[in-house]
């Protein structure tokens, strides 16, 4: 082979391993950015629970409460054979009372089978009830303390997202979408996620 010959297959070489790699985008220092697998586990080691609550809290908790929550006959099937259970809950009704005694834990009472369910809605929100109808495991997080906390950031989560209740929701039509732990037939920690006002 001449050495013309040779130059040529080395640029043609050349010019296939340039158009067989991929450009990588570089950060600010100047390492490669690797995209994220799509397929691998998330990973949740280096977020605040309030960040894992900012950043799940669309595809976590509201998309499959307003897609997949149970109505008042599915719960009560559900809730006669559960326990320690957490699921979300879609009622229409009307608001029997509002409770603003305490003005940091705000509740409003709906009336779910034939029962009286005491729904908080806010500022301050107790329970893991929602952090629990998520589907997540302790496995998923680095430790108990992350777990915890979790619970307390969605809380605060809901928070933000509902509406005041005031004293003029009472007797007045609503649709609540809520977090609710079943525990042996009986409902507990009702978690408001979303509240409409006047819906029939």
């Amino acid at each position: 082979m001449s050495l013309k010959q040779w130059g040529i297959g080395l640029l043609c070489c050349s010019a296939l391993l340039l158009t067989a790699c991929r450009v990588v985008d570089l950060d600010e220092n100047g390492q490669p950015i690797i995209p994220p697998d799509p397929n691998a586990k998330a990973s949740f080691a280096n977020q605040t629970p309030a960040q894992i609550a900012q950043q799940t809290w669309n595809s976590k908790v509201m998309t499959p409460a307003q897609s997949h929550a149970l109505d008042s006959s599915t719960l009560k099937t559900r809730a006669a054979s559960a326990n320690n259970e957490s699921v979300f809950v879609k009622v229409q009704g009307k608001v029997d009372s509002v409770s603003l005694d305490n003005e940091r834990e705000r509740t409003l009472t709906v009336t779910v089978n034939d029962q009286p369910l005491q729904v908080q809605v806010g500022p301050m929100i107790r329970g893991n009830a929602i952090r629990d109808a998520t589907g997540y495991k302790f496995e998923d997080f680095t430790n108990q303390v992350q777990f915890a906390q979790l619970s307390k950031a969605y809380n605060r989560e809901a928070a933000k997202h509902l509406p005041k209740v005031e004293e003029s929701w009472q007797q007045q039509s609503v649709t609540v979408v809520m977090a609710v732990t079943l525990r042996n037939g009986t409902l507990s920690d009702a978690a408001a996620i979303s509240l409409e006002r006047g819906q029939p």
